[in-house]
């Protein structure tokens, strides 16, 4: 799973968890690490090639569904091994608003960071798109959402 800040991808991951899937949000969990720009004006996350490349190995070999979610540039990467990239979208509006009212996150919560996820909807929400091999607007019931990924991955993997 993909998509901006404010699509839904951690609380659907939850609702997934609760569901009885594998999930992982590399947002959390020391999966990305902050690589210096060129430019030199700051740094860009990626994802630790190593862990998501066992991360994925590990899925390969259990067969067990896995749920993976994050944006980062390195991404594509691996996209052959997916399954499925699915982009959850929703309007500027709606992101910003779930993102003032989230409190388990502080992203988005500044003047320029509010900036960045304008800008960066409307320059890298694009490439997500075209990379994607379906798109969800988050903007329906949360369980419906659910529901939708939980089909693509078909039923978990008995308890572990």
């Amino acid at each position: 799973m993909t998509g901006m800040s404010g699509t839904g991808k951690s609380t659907a991951l939850g609702r997934l968890e609760q569901r009885g899937y594998r999930v992982v949000d590399t947002d959390l969990g020391g999966w990305i690490e902050h690589i210096p720009r060129p430019d030199g004006t700051g740094t860009e996350p990626q994802w630790r090639e190593d862990r998501i490349d066992a991360l994925i190995a590990d899925h390969e070999r259990s067969g067990e569904p896995l749920f993976i979610a994050g944006t980062v540039w390195n991404q594509g990467r691996f996209h052959s091994r997916f399954d499925e990239i699915v982009l959850l979208s929703a309007p500027v509006a709606v992101m910003l608003d779930r993102i003032a009212n989230r409190d388990d996150n502080p992203f988005g919560k500044t003047t320029e960071e509010r900036e960045r996820i304008m800008a960066d909807t409307t320059g890298i929400e694009p490439l997500l798109r075209s990379s994607a091999t379906r798109e969800i607007d988050t903007r329906k019931p949360l369980a419906e959402v659910v529901d939708q990924l939980a089909a693509l991955a078909g039923p978990p993997a008995p308890h572990r």
